[in-house]
């Protein structure tokens, strides 16, 4: 059996995660443009090092660790520090308590019901793009990408812990914002 080219194996384990890390991209950069070159970056510079690539392990999980590494060390940079947020006060299920209270008290339909008929994806969307950075960029690997606890801690290049945290508080901050847009947009 004969060895595989670098191009026949990178268009065989790279290509098909293109429209994933473009997705992905997209959130991280909240910019098409931007989304655009910092996936064609991803893949040149996974195509340089294709051959620290071990056939058999996961291309995807590869793939995202580049595009975050470079993410954090073009983009980031340019931008001003993220907006701190205290997270004292923050409790779980935020928006589900809320709309728990409202229906007990007979002003709202069930918490399930009332989160499907009055948040739009846009609203999800925009409540992701809005969060600090570190916190997007792990819900948007865990919840959009659907990657493990461990695949994001490679990538982001944290402990599996950190990883927690941060999907538990990001996705507090989108609970937080979801509910003021149902509290803004009554049906």
């Amino acid at each position: 059996m004969r060895k595989q080219t670098p191009q026949e194996l990178f268009q065989e384990q790279m290509f098909p995660h293109l429209d994933t890390l473009y997705r992905a991209a997209h959130s991280m950069t909240r910019n098409s443009q931007d989304a655009d070159d910092l996936v064609q970056d991803t893949f040149v510079r996974a195509f340089q090092f294709i051959d620290k690539f071990h056939v058999g392990t996961n291309a995807r999980a590869w793939l995202f660790r580049i595009m975050t590494n470079l993410f954090i060390n073009r983009y980031r940079r340019a931008k001003r520090e993220p907006e701190k947020t205290s997270f004292d006060e923050m409790e779980d299920f935020y928006l589900y308590n809320r709309l728990q209270d409202a229906y007990i008290s007979g002003t709202s339909e069930s918490p399930e019901a009332a989160v499907m008929g009055k948040v739009e994806a846009e609203a999800i969307q925009d409540a992701i793009s809005r969060l600090p950075e570190e916190y997007r960029d792990t819900v948007i690997l865990a919840d959009l990408n659907e990657l493990s606890y461990l695949e994001i801690s490679e990538i982001l290049e944290v402990p599996i812990g950190t990883v927690r945290s941060r999907l538990s508080r990001g996705r507090r901050l989108v609970q937080r914002a979801l509910w003021a847009f149902t509290e803004e947009n009554p049906r």
